[in-house]
């Protein structure tokens, strides 16, 4: 088996990467940089660009399912400009690739997009699954939106769709817990806003099983890719901060000074979604259920 990955060299990619190598599963991965390109019997690079339209179709070979994770940061300021890139990345990716397989031989059969829980409107109090109808009305919701519209002009082509929504994800390095241990590590750190948002998180490790699994069994449809007990935000501060024995000395950050800091971004920090991992479990067995063990894990 051959599997095509776009943003295979970045966090989830990586692991991602490895798990496929441990199954026996080829990877082919394109990349905008000409000097990631390497060539091993497992592992092979292609150069692409999405804005000069410019694909190596080599990289389809063999290929039966491609994995699209790329997509600029959502953790940068959001300027108009940058806010416009953010979109542009996860569609015009997709529509290139889409293009590839319309004009050329292929073997291709299933596509998988990576996707996020920013999809659902921000609530305390409801539970999400992936059958939940409308989309969260900010600028989170109408990134997954447009980037889940992309992914299903590829049943066009006759393909098996598959839409993975991340959750916060928790790795040793990059993701979420990097950026929330710096400040705990300093003795600033914080609950944010009034702490009581729901964050649906997941180690980088189930993360990348969700996708091998979805790759294995051929799935198609939404799956919410978190752990099956979501936390507050305060419940995560608070356990990050004794797994590294570091005082939480600070009242939590206000709202507004999070608002005046980053401005429609905060978004990101401030929003609430309690995710369902229920039919995800269905066919996945996770390593890691509860968010102490997986802290532990990854920081201790």
């Amino acid at each position: 088996m051959k599997v095509l990955i776009t943003g295979a060299t970045g966090l989830i990619g990586q692991h991602l990467t490895a798990q496929l190598h441990e199954a026996n599963i080829d990877v082919h991965y394109l990349t905008t940089s000409r000097n990631k390109i390497e060539e091993q019997p497992n592992y092979k690079g292609f150069f692409w660009d999405a804005k000069t339209k410019e694909i190596d179709v080599a990289c389809l070979e063999g290929v039966t399912t491609i994995v699209h994770l790329a997509g600029a940061s959502i953790a940068e300021r959001w300027t108009d400009e940058y806010k416009e890139a953010i979109i542009k990345s996860r569609t015009e990716t997709a529509d290139l690739l889409r293009k590839a397989l319309k004009e050329n031989e292929h073997s291709v059969t299933h596509f998988i997009s990576a996707s996020a829980i920013g999809a659902y409107p921000s609530s305390k109090t409801e539970i999400y699954t992936e059958s939940y109808p409308e989309y969260n009305p900010g600028f989170l919701g109408k990134v997954v939106k447009v980037w889940e519209e992309a992914a299903d002009r590829f049943k066009d082509l006759g393909l098996k769709v598959a839409k993975v929504r991340v959750g916060v994800v928790l790795a040793e390095q990059g993701g979420a817990l990097e950026k929330l241990i710096q400040p705990i590590k300093m003795y600033v750190g914080a609950p944010l806003g009034d702490g009581e948002q729901w964050q649906s998180w997941i180690h980088v490790a189930d993360l990348a099983g969700i996708f091998k699994i979805v790759i294995q069994q051929n799935l198609e449809g939404v799956y919410n890719a978190v752990a099956p007990n979501p936390v507050t935000n305060k419940t995560l501060t608070k356990e990050a901060a004794q797994i590294l024995n570091k005082p939480l000395i600070l009242p939590n950050v206000p709202r507004f000074a999070l608002k005046l800091l980053l401005g429609e971004m905060a978004a990101i920090v401030l929003e609430s979604q309690k995710v369902s991992s229920a039919r995800i479990e269905s066919v996945y067995d996770f390593k890691f259920t509860q968010l102490h063990e997986a802290l532990k894990d990854l920081l201790a």
